[in-house]
């Protein structure tokens, strides 16, 4: 699963991703390396498996976005996943479609504003907490390993649109952050199985309201 070109035939079979858009993809994974060994981009352990662990995780979320146009959010950003992975693919696949990108660590927002730029992405970035960003009325929102999901319906229900649409991967404990978050949230939910990681989902959540 590390190999490029398995994940340049599993992108074509399951998206029919252009060759364009895969050598942009592939231009970004060069940056990539190049600027983690000054940044923290990714851990040093995921450089081998950067097409699975990252670039093909992230691409699922788009797959599961059903978007062709609008605003999209991501917060957390970090390195670009997902928000850079799913901005590269709308190039092409969604034009209409714009994003923000939110990262909190300047290093890493001079890094995502350079990828965004070479890559001429329909991207801002936003280095600034998201807590002290105002609502952002984005019709989907995604966030990659940030937070329990209790914490992310907050995120949610304040930069969502009235019928936005959240998606948030999740591990093996997904099912008691769901449990946790009810206590105090409702949401409409659809749990959706990873394609890189068994025990993993993809959490494609709606109409989120506090109680």
């Amino acid at each position: 699963m590390t190999d490029p070109h398995y994940a340049r035939r599993w992108l074509e079979q399951q998206m029919n991703v252009s060759r364009e858009t895969f050598q942009a993809l592939e231009e970004y994974v060069a940056l990539l390396r190049k600027w983690t060994g000054r940044i923290n981009l990714v851990s040093k352990a995921s450089l081998n498996e950067l097409w699975k662990r990252h670039i093909i995780d992230s691409a699922q979320i788009f797959m599961l976005s059903d978007a062709t146009e609008g605003h999209w959010v991501d917060i957390g950003t970090g390195g670009g996943f997902p928000g850079v992975v799913v901005a590269i693919l709308a190039r092409n696949d969604a034009p209409r479609l714009r994003f923000t990108l939110v990262e909190s660590d300047v290093r890493k927002s001079v890094f995502l504003r350079t990828v965004s730029q070479n890559l001429q992405l329909n991207a801002d970035v936003q280095p600034k907490r998201i807590e002290h960003i105002a609502p952002l009325n984005a019709d989907i929102l995604s966030a990659r390993a940030l937070a329990p999901l209790s914490r992310l319906l907050e995120y949610a229900q304040r930069h969502l649109s009235a019928h936005g649409t959240a998606l948030f991967p999740k591990g093996a404990s997904y099912r008691h952050e769901i449990r946790e978050a009810l206590e105090n949230w409702r949401f409409r939910r659809d749990e959706y199985p990873s394609r890189t990681e068994p025990s993993a989902v993809i959490l494609k959540l709606g109409d989120i309201r506090r109680v």
